[in-house]
């Protein structure tokens, strides 16, 4: 409605400059235009009002003795109907909780260790890496579980996984493997380099390719146009034979002084 009124009032301001008739004041081209300003009345929407939201309860920086009987009996709950709503409960308990979490790593249920690690990665705290550290390199546990242990221990303490990367890469499952090859783009170190090199001639092609691709995070260096995808175990070994060529030579001239170009520059 207030739309339409003011459409009216601006067609009604153009008639009335427009419409001069020649008696009045000679031609139409010699009279000027005129502008009738118009202001329409506004009336400002009224400001929000939001509903006070209660604070939640700030996480405690020491668990009284009462709370870690609690936590101890969450730990069987992370395998369940409640599995998240008991996750979000360690979540906010924050990382004086990781030493009874960490007791989630020895208890029977793939599933509740998953979770347990799952929720330390939330936490943040790196006090849980060798647990962690201990999963990743148990062969009696479950594959995904060992190789998200790995992930994890990984992501929170770089430098310190390196030693146990070392250690398994040659372990025998190829998902633990590909691990390794996956997680050492995140330990900027030359030692994963050099296990990256070695697990390019991998006997599993999807272990070659993810430890290539570490390799070009890495580096940013894509090496020799090679076909990975169509390869043979036979062909990955001479290729990485290529790669660790490059970075001996890489290693040596590391400390040295860049090469003086040949010709000056034009000026």
């Amino acid at each position: 409605m207030r739309a339409s009124f003011a459409w009216m009032v601006v067609a009604w301001s153009v008639l009335v400059g427009v419409s001069v008739s020649p008696a009045e004041g000679g031609t139409p081209a010699s009279q000027p235009a005129y502008v009738v300003p118009v202001q329409i009345p506004y009336n400002a929407p009224p400001e929000p009002e939001f509903p006070e939201v209660e604070q939640a309860t700030p996480a405690p920086e020491v668990l009284s003795e009462k709370e870690l009987q609690r936590a101890e009996a969450l730990l069987p709950l992370l395998e369940g109907r409640q599995e998240l709503y008991v996750i979000g409960e360690f979540v906010h308990l924050g990382k004086p909780v990781v030493p009874v979490l960490v007791k989630a790593l020895k208890m029977p249920g793939s599933r509740l260790r998953y979770n347990a690690i799952e929720t330390l990665s939330i936490i943040k705290d790196p006090q849980a890496v060798p647990d962690l550290l201990d999963v990743a390199k148990d062969g009696e546990e479950v594959t995904r579980v060992r190789a998200h242990a790995l992930r994890v221990a990984v992501r929170l303490a770089p430098v310190e996984s390196l030693p146990a990367l070392q250690t398994l890469m040659k372990d025998p499952a190829d998902t633990v493997r590909r691990a390794v090859a996956f997680e050492c783009q995140n330990v900027r170190r030359p030692e994963s380099v050099s296990l990256l090199i070695d697990l390019l001639g991998d006997e599993e092609k999807y272990v070659s390719i993810t430890a290539r691709d570490s390799l070009w995070r890495l580096t940013r260096r894509g090496g020799p146009p090679h076909d990975w995808q169509g390869s043979t175990h036979e062909q990955r070994v001479e290729w990485s034979k290529e790669w660790k060529a490059w970075w001996e030579e890489a290693l040596k001239n590391r400390g040295a002084a860049p090469n003086k170009p040949q010709s000056e520059p034009v000026s």
